[in-house]
């Protein structure tokens, strides 16, 4: 298993990358058979256009926390326009203290659910770290329709590879923006408490992921 301890400087510019035709090729025909249909895009504006294209008007949808959908326009479509039922803006309208049940069913299984992930390996596995563990019930089951949109950059050749991004890239980013947007102090640091790795998706056409040939998020 690999060691979080162990960096390098190479590893870390590798991982912000964006790999060959050849490799892009093979990791979206890995995912298509592991249940993902997945579709390859060459930048941002086509992601957008391909994401809405999944989403009926006025379908309820919820956007998860992403670096990536921002970056790509999607949080900002879905939460301040009209077309939609955005379970976030319904998450934000309700008191954390006073009804936290409310809001873990709420998030847990909206119709559609978008989001990213911090690695995807060759063989067509998607990994998610997440340090809460919030948007893991979606992804895994919850969610009616799952939309995944990734930057090309985060495809790694194996899961060790994959743990290796998690920690060694995509932590230091995640503390620093974490920090940020929530004004923490500068001892805090970022970790995954909880990691899936997503194998395959049993049910057909629930899950659909665009896969980015431009570096997005991290």
């Amino acid at each position: 298993m690999y060691s979080i301890h162990h960096r390098t400087e190479d590893a870390m510019k590798d991982f912000g990358k964006i790999p060959s035709q050849e490799v892009i090729s093979t990791t979206q025909k890995a995912l298509t058979q592991n249940g993902i249909e997945t579709f390859v895009v060459s930048n941002r504006t086509e992601a957008l256009k391909k994401v809405l294209s999944f989403l009926p008007e006025k379908a309820e949808v919820f956007t998860l926390t992403s670096i990536t959908l921002d970056e790509v326009g999607i949080t900002k479509e879905v939460n301040e326009s009209s077309r939609y039922v955005s379970v976030r803006n319904a998450l934000y309208a309700l008191d954390s203290q006073k009804q936290a049940r409310e809001q873990r069913k709420l998030g847990t299984a909206p119709d559609f659910a978008i989001g990213s992930a911090h690695a995807v390996t060759e063989s067509g596995i998607v990994m998610v770290a997440s340090f809460t563990g919030s948007q893991i019930p979606a992804y895994a089951y919850g969610a009616g329709s799952l939309i995944w949109v990734l930057g090309a950059q985060k495809i790694v050749s194996s899961l060790e590879e994959g743990l290796k991004r998690i920690h060694e890239y995509v932590l230091p980013k995640e503390t620093t923006r974490a920090r940020k947007a929530y004004n923490l102090p500068e001892t805090f640091h970022s970790y995954p408490s909880k990691i899936l790795l997503f194998e395959k998706e049993i049910q057909p056409g629930r899950v659909k992921l665009v896969l980015v040939q431009e570096v997005l998020g991290f």
